[in-house]
């Protein structure tokens, strides 16, 4: 790969190397390399680490509320081979990619191999300037996505929508009772009801109590004309 073309690279990406191999390198594809050694795979392996580093360290801090399986939704959706694919992709990187041939023309460039060669340059980035680097990097890339991620899982969050309608409208915080419980140590289900204001909203089961207490604030947000039922409720 010609200066030129990686000076194009490094201004698509918005960082510049100290040691150019590197970026040659998580542009090389295996099919088209000597050996598999010679090739971005390790990078790939690498930058994927980073990545999810990055990522669960931001919305560790970011949403200081949330529990461990908000956090992971969020964080799989958000290094998932088709968002690495889609940030490739709106970088350009499929066309500075060096595949063998008969592979240019295939599906896998705007996917898969897409999605590695984001995460072999996240890696040469990290190689080459350190962890700060790599951050930086990823944060102009994915600040946005983090952002809508929280949108979208706030709508499901539907205890946070109670409580946040409960404490505006009547000033104060719902309550979750635990009604009843069944089945074997390791395979419980649990009923749970929300109370506002010692009035008593519709129960609901769930296989962990966080599930059960998530059903029970939707039943309350609907019976409180605030969400519309589904067909199945």
């Amino acid at each position: 790969m010609d200066q030129q073309t990686l000076q194009e690279v490094e201004q698509r990406i918005g960082y510049h190397f100290r040691n150019p191999s590197l970026l040659c390198e998580a542009l090389s594809h295996s099919s088209q390399a000597d050996t598999r050694l010679a090739s971005n795979e390790r990078m790939e392996f690498l930058g994927d680490a980073v990545l999810a580093l990055f990522v669960c360290s931001t919305l560790f801090n970011k949403f200081p509320d949330y529990l461990e399986g908000d956090l992971t939704k969020i964080k799989s959706m958000l290094v998932s081979r088709k968002t690495c694919a889609k940030l490739s992709n709106k970088l350009g990187l499929r066309e500075y990619v060096q595949v063998g041939k008969g592979m240019a023309q295939t599906r896998a460039m705007s996917g898969s191999i897409a999605a590695g060669t984001l995460e072999a340059v996240i890696a040469a980035v990290y190689l080459d300037g350190g962890i700060e680097a790599a951050h930086e990097f990823i944060l102009r890339l994915w600040s946005d996505l983090i952002d809508k991620a929280d949108a979208n899982q706030h709508q499901e969050n539907f205890k946070s929508i109670l409580q946040q309608y409960a404490q505006q409208q009547f000033n104060l915080t719902p309550m979750y009772e635990l009604l009843d419980e069944k089945g074997p140590d390791h395979n419980k289900c649990f009923e749970i009801g929300v109370v506002i204001d010692h009035r008593h909203f519709p129960s609901a089961w769930g296989m962990t109590k966080k599930d059960a207490e998530q059903k029970a604030a939707r039943y309350a947000l609907i019976e409180l004309g605030q969400m519309e039922p589904d067909e199945d409720d």
